[in-house]
C-alpha cells in the first residue's frame, strides 16, 4: 500500500473554485451605491462560511455579527444594536486567531463607522440613504455619458448618432476614443460573465465611421448675456459648447497659441492624433464659442475687467507648472520638465535626442508618454526610473506594456537621490537609492523605503522629470478667489460661494486629475452657471435607442484594440491605433448586458435623457 499519493483536484473542488471566481467577479463590479447594510450582512456571512472552527471569534462571533447586521437591515434592531455590533467587531478583530476573521471584523467595523446615519435609518424607515444605484457603466463615467444608448446605436449601424449622444454629455468623442482611461469599464456587469465591454474600443470605432458630426441639440434663443472663459482646455471648451448651446454668448480667452490644452500639449500626437483632436474643437466652434488666442491673463486688473465685461465667468487654467525633484543639481543642463517637452512637441518643435541616453523619473501616464515620445525623437537607450514596483504604476497598464514594447527599460524601486553633472554643469547620470516596499500607505500601496544597498549609478545625457504638475494660481489669490494649496478651492458645484458669479473646475481645482473628469467638471459648470444667470435650459439629444436582443448572454472573447507594430510605431508620431472593423464592432456591441433596460437601473435610476 502507497504511503503517499498525488492530490488531485475533484468535480467539488472545481465547482467550488469555479464559484467563488463568480463571487470574486461579482464582487469586483459591485456599485458603490449598494446599500451599505445589506452588504456588510453578506460580507460576514461570506466570511463566516469560510471559517474552519477552530477558534471561537471567528466560528460562532462572525455567525452573531451576521445576524446583529441582519437585524438593522429587517429595522427590528434599535441603537444599542449598533453598539454591539461594533463592540463584537472589535472583539473579533482584537481576538481572532486569523486573517479570516479579524479582517472580517475590521471590514465590518469600518462600514458600520462609516455608514452610521444609514445603518440608523434603516432602524427608523427600513431602508438606507445610498444614492439610486442606475446604470453601473453610467454612474462611474465622471461625465455620465449613455454608454448603453451609444453601443446600441452602434450595434445598428447608426454611427452618427451614437456620436450626436455621446455629445450630449460629452463634447470631445473623438479625443476620448483614443485617450480616455475608460473608468466605466471597471463596473461593467458583462465582468460577471467573461470580460467587461471594451467601451472605448467601440467608441473609436463609432468617431471613425461617423459620416457627419452633429450637434446634440439645436442652440437655443440668444439669452443676452455673456460669458467668459479662461482657459481653452477640455473643461474650458466642455463649459463653452454647452453654454453656447443654451443661446449664451461665450468667449474663451487661451494663453497659448492653439486650443486643446493638455490635450494638445499633455498629450503626444502618436496617442491622439491632432486632425482628431481639431475635430471636436471645430465642432465646438460650430456652435458661435468666440476664441481669443495668445491672451494671457497675467494681472489682478486683467481679472477685473473681464469680471466686468461679462455676466459670468469659468476659469480653468489646467495645472501646466511642473514639479521639482527637490534633490541636488536638477536646474543641470540636460535636466528637462515633462510639461516643456510635452507642450514644445504640442508646438511641432521636436528635439534631437539622437543618441542620447535618456532617463524619465516617475511612473504615471506622462512618464509613459514622454519616455515614448523620447524613443521616438531618437533616443538611444531610455530608462524609466521609479521609486515603487512596476505594478504599483499609476499608468494605465497598457501604456507601461506598449512602452516596454518599443524598448523602454523599467527600473522599479529605484528613488532618485541626485543628479550628478560634468565641469560644464552637463547632466551626465542619475544617482538613485534602491528600495524595498514596506507596509501600505493610505492609497492602499506598499510604501518603498531605502534598502540596505549602495546608490546605483543610472548613465544619462538627458533627465526628465514628470512627477506632477502645479496650478499657476497666485494672481487668482490675489483677486480674492481662495485656494488649497495652489489649487482654486471651488466647491463641488464649481462655485465659489463668497465669489458670485465666479466658477472654477478642472485640473486647476482637483490637481492633475484625467480627460473626462475635466470634461464632467466644465458639463457641471455650464448647468449651474445657466442657474445662476436666472436660466433653466436642457441639454437633450433626443435620439430614439434600438430596442435590446432577447438574446442569452454566451460567454464571449471581449474585442482587442490593435495597434501598428511597436518596431513601426516608435520611428514616429504618427497615430499607432489601427482601425476596427465592422465585424469586431458588431459582435463587441453585441455583448452588451443592456443595462439601461434590464435589472434594477431599468426602474430605479435609468436613462438620464437630459441635464
Amino acid at each position: 500500500m502507497s504511503r503517499l499519493s498525488l492530490d488531485t483536484t475533484t468535480a467539488a473542488e472545481k465547482t467550488a473554485a469555479a464559484l467563488y471566481q463568480s463571487v470574486q467577479l461579482r464582487m469586483a463590479v459591485t456599485p458603490t451605491s449598494v446599500c451599505p447594510v445589506e452588504i456588510a450582512s453578506a460580507y460576514a456571512k461570506l466570511c463566516h462560511s469560510q471559517s474552519c472552527g477552530k477558534c471561537v471569534p471567528c466560528r460562532i462571533g462572525l455567525g452573531q455579527l451576521g445576524e446583529l447586521l441582519d437585524e438593522v437591515k429587517t429595522g427590528h434592531g434599535s441603537e444599542a444594536t449598533l453598539d454591539l455590533i461594533e463592540r463584537t467587531a472589535r472583539s473579533i478583530k482584537n481576538s481572532a486567531d486569523c486573517a479570516i476573521g479579524y479582517q472580517a471584523a475590521a471590514e465590518v467595523l469600518r462600514d458600520v463607522i462609516a455608514f452610521r446615519p444609514d445603518f440608523e435609518n434603516h432602524l427608523e424607515k427600513g431602508y438606507c440613504l445610498a444614492p439610486h444605484q442606475g446604470i453601473p457603466c453610467v454612474r462611474e463615467c465622471p461625465a455620465h455619458v449613455d454608454i448603453p444608448g451609444y453601443i446600441a446605436l452602434i450595434g445598428a449601424h447608426r454611427n452618427d448618432e451614437a456620436v450626436q449622444l455621446i455629445r450630449q454629455d460629452n463634447p470631445f468623442p473623438t479625443a476620448c476614443a483614443f485617450v480616455c482611461e475608460h473608468p466605466c469599464e471597471n463596473q461593467c456587469r458583462r465582468n460577471i460573465v467573461d470580460k467587461s465591454i471594451n467601451i472605448r474600443g467601440l467608441k473609436t470605432y463609432a468617431v471613425d465611421n461617423a459620416a457627419i458630426d452633429i450637434l446634440p441639440m439645436p442652440k437655443a434663443a440668444p439669452t443676452g448675456k455673456k460669458i467668459g472663459v479662461i482657459g481653452g482646455g477640455p473643461s474650458g471648451l466642455t463649459a463653452a459648447f454647452y453654454l453656447q448651446l443654451m443661446g449664451h454668448s461665450v468667449t474663451v480667452y487661451e494663453k497659448r497659441h492653439h486650443l486643446g490644452g493638455m490635450l494638445r500639449y499633455g498629450i503626444p500626437s502618436y496617442r491622439l492624433d491632432r486632425h482628431d483632436l481639431q475635430r471636436d474643437i471645430d465642432s465646438i466652434l460650430t456652435t458661435g464659442v468666440q476664441v481669443h488666442m495668445d491672451y494671457d491673463i497675467a494681472s489682478v486688473a486683467d481679472f477685473q475687467k473681464l469680471q466686468a465685461d461679462n455676466d459670468a465667468l469659468y476659469i480653468a487654467i489646467g495645472a501646466h507648472s511642473d514639479k521639482k525633484l527637490r534633490i541636488p543639481n536638477e536646474d543641470a543642463q540636460g535636466v528637462l520638465s515633462a510639461v516643456e517637452l510635452l507642450r514644445g512637441i504640442g508646438d511641432h518643435k521636436m528635439p534631437d535626442f539622437s543618441g542620447k541616453k535618456v532617463v524619465v523619473v516617475g511612473g504615471g501616464n506622462v512618464a509613459m508618454d514622454v519616455a515614448r515620445s523620447s524613443v521616438r525623437l531618437g533616443a538611444e537607450k531610455v530608462t524609466v526610473a521609479y521609486r515603487r514596483r512596476q505594478e504599483d504604476m499609476t499608468a494605465l497598464p497598457d501604456e507601461v506594456q506598449g512602452a516596454i514594447a518599443e524598448g523602454c527599460v523599467i527600473a522599479e524601486l529605484m528613488a532618485p537621490i541626485k543628479v550628478e553633472v560634468d565641469d560644464q554643469d552637463q547632466a551626465t547620470a542619475l544617482w538613485v537609492q534602491p528600495q524595498i516596499v514596506g507596509p501600505y500607505d493610505r492609497k492602499g500601496r506598499p510604501a518603498p523605503r531605502d534598502a540596505a544597498v549602495d546608490p546605483v549609478r543610472l548613465e544619462a545625457d538627458i533627465v526628465i522629470v514628470p512627477i506632477g504638475q502645479n496650478v499657476d494660481s497666485d494672481m487668482f489669490e490675489a483677486a480674492g478667489l481662495p485656494r488649497k494649496w495652489q489649487n482654486l478651492a471651488a466647491s463641488n458645484a464649481t462655485d465659489f460661494p463668497d465669489n458670485a458669479g465666479i466658477f472654477s473646475g478642472g485640473d486647476c481645482v482637483t490637481g492633475p486629475a484625467t480627460v473626462i473628469k475635466a470634461i464632467a467638471a466644465g458639463k457641471v459648470a455650464a448647468a449651474n452657471m445657466d442657474s445662476y444667470l436666472g436660466f433653466n435650459h436642457h441639454i437633450h439629444a433626443d435620439i430614439d435607442i434600438p430596442d435590446p436582443q432577447l438574446n442569452d448572454p454566451v460567454p464571449c472573447g471581449r474585442m482587442a484594440l490593435k495597434e501598428r507594430p511597436a518596431a513601426a510605431r516608435r520611428q514616429d508620431f504618427e497615430n499607432m491605433a489601427l482601425p476596427t472593423s465592422d465585424e469586431e464592432a458588431a459582435q463587441e456591441a453585441a455583448r452588451c448586458l443592456r443595462c439601461d433596460h434590464f435589472g434594477y437601473a431599468a426602474f430605479r435610476g435609468g436613462r438620464e435623457t437630459q441635464w
